[in-house]
């Protein structure tokens, strides 16, 4: 059967990725620094102002998978192509909208509410996205690289960070607080429009996957896949979301939380680093780099040798990083940049090697008919349990109990990944049709 170009793939793919990380990052970036200004009451107190605005940051978590529940149902039974395009106009709208907001100021209340709705819709898109992206990607590539193929939609990740990082660094660097938080903002909300017009054109244009179409031409497809599912493969979702979870973990411990507690001072729930906000950010998208090589390094070597063989030795890695990490973020006003580099080079690498082999891995654990709804399923699950909340946790363990026990939380978080991935069968040479 015809399949897309290479280069369509991989924009098709890798797109709506990039996009869901930079509208979140932009989301995180803001919730930490600019929302417990303008969305929460100045008489609050500022640690729990901060608290309070990370526990927005959670709501489209736990609205994802919602998303699945509604995107897999319809990609599994019309396709994902148009699923794919669906998922990716509404998201594009909410987070759009966020940047249109009116603030605590001018509405009250009023404003909160409308921001929690937004952040409610944003995560019903986005529920539907990675997981088709994933399928586009893998169900177009040859069986000998369904591992490096699958790991476009994962680059999307560096990618939407280090646009939304420097989106943040550019404007911090030629306004004043003041002019941040007065319009600035809004600014990466509203320029996500661009990256959402282009996905839609690319997503537009290309083909169904073969593997659908012959699952169509089969009859294979059907009527409730999300029933299928949770009756047959309910253990693969419940596999699939542990392996995840750590990812997110790991992912919003090193970008969100790990800013608040670099920039803040300890009176505002952060460690009192001494670093700025541009100093930090700049950081941040050096190490995102270090991310991006190695998804493509841990994919290749997942097509070689297998998947479960590199998540377990990312997992094992991950848990010794926890409990050493903490000592690279201890000293009020130390502003050590080796350490902190040191930090995040090493977290994202971890980040990749984890993340890069999930994009052939997750979709490999199912079958065609329910592969939209199960692999949906099990990763808007992982972003429940591995990532609503961690800023927020995170936060609150620092400030009550140190930064060790946020290590500890991680540690436990790779323990849950590695036990998961013990129990998956390998599906390096599985047949991708059935």
């Amino acid at each position: 059967m015809a399949r897309d170009s290479v280069r369509t793939v991989i924009a098709a793919s890798m797109v709506g990725t990039a996009i869901e990380f930079y509208d979140f990052y932009a989301y995180g970036t803001a919730a930490a620094n600019y929302f417990p200004k303008l969305f929460f009451s100045q008489k609050t107190n500022p640690t729990v102002a901060l608290l309070m605005s990370l526990l927005t940051f959670s709501i489209a978590f736990i609205a994802r998978p919602l998303g699945s529940l509604v995107f897999g149902h319809f990609g599994d039974r019309l396709g994902r192509k148009t699923t794919l395009v669906v998922s990716l106009f509404t998201m594009g709208l909410a987070t759009f909208l966020i940047g249109c907001l009116p603030t605590y100021a001018q509405c009250g209340v009023v404003a909160v509410a409308v921001l929690c709705l937004c952040r409610f819709v944003q995560g019903i898109g986005l529920g539907g996205e990675w997981s088709g992206a994933a399928l586009v990607a893998t169900e177009n590539a040859p069986e000998s690289k369904r591992a490096l193929y699958g790991s476009f939609p994962e680059l999307g990740a560096p990618i939407g960070f280090f646009l939304s990082n420097g989106t943040y660094f550019v404007l911090e660097a030629t306004t004043n607080s003041a002019a941040m938080l007065a319009w600035g903002w809004r600014v990466p909300f509203l320029l996500s429009s661009v990256l959402v017009i282009v996905g839609l054109i690319v997503r537009v244009r290309m083909e169904e996957t073969p593997i659908f179409r012959i699952a169509q031409q089969e009859h294979r497809v059907v009527k409730a896949p999300l029933t299928t599912v949770l009756t047959k493969h309910w253990k693969q979702v419940l596999q699939a979301t542990f392996v995840v979870a750590v990812t997110y973990t790991l992912f919003y411990t090193l970008a969100t939380w790990s800013l608040a507690w670099g920039t803040k001072s300890v009176a505002q729930g952060g460690g009192g680093l001494g670093f700025t906000n541009q100093e930090y950010l700049l950081m941040l998208m050096v190490a995102i780099c270090v991310f991006a090589v190695f998804i493509v390094l841990s994919c290749l070597y997942a097509d070689r040798v297998g998947r479960r063989r590199v998540l377990m030795l990312s997992s094992c890695a991950l848990v010794v990083f926890s409990l050493v990490f903490p000592y690279l973020l201890m000293g009020e006003g130390r502003r050590d940049f080796v350490q902190v580099m040191v930090f995040l080079c090493v977290g994202f690498a971890l980040m990749g090697i984890a993340f890069g082999p999930i994009g052939a891995f997750l979709p490999e654990l199912f079958d065609a008919n329910v592969r939209y709804s199960g692999s949906g399923l099990g990763y808007n699950l992982a972003a429940i349990v591995g990532a609503a909340f961690v800023p927020t946790i995170a936060t609150w363990l620092s400030h009550n109990w140190g930064v060790r026990s946020v290590g500890l939380y991680l540690a436990i978080m790779a323990l849950c990944c590695l036990v998961a991935v013990a129990t998956c069968r390998e599906t390096k040479d599985a047949d991708f049709t059935k």
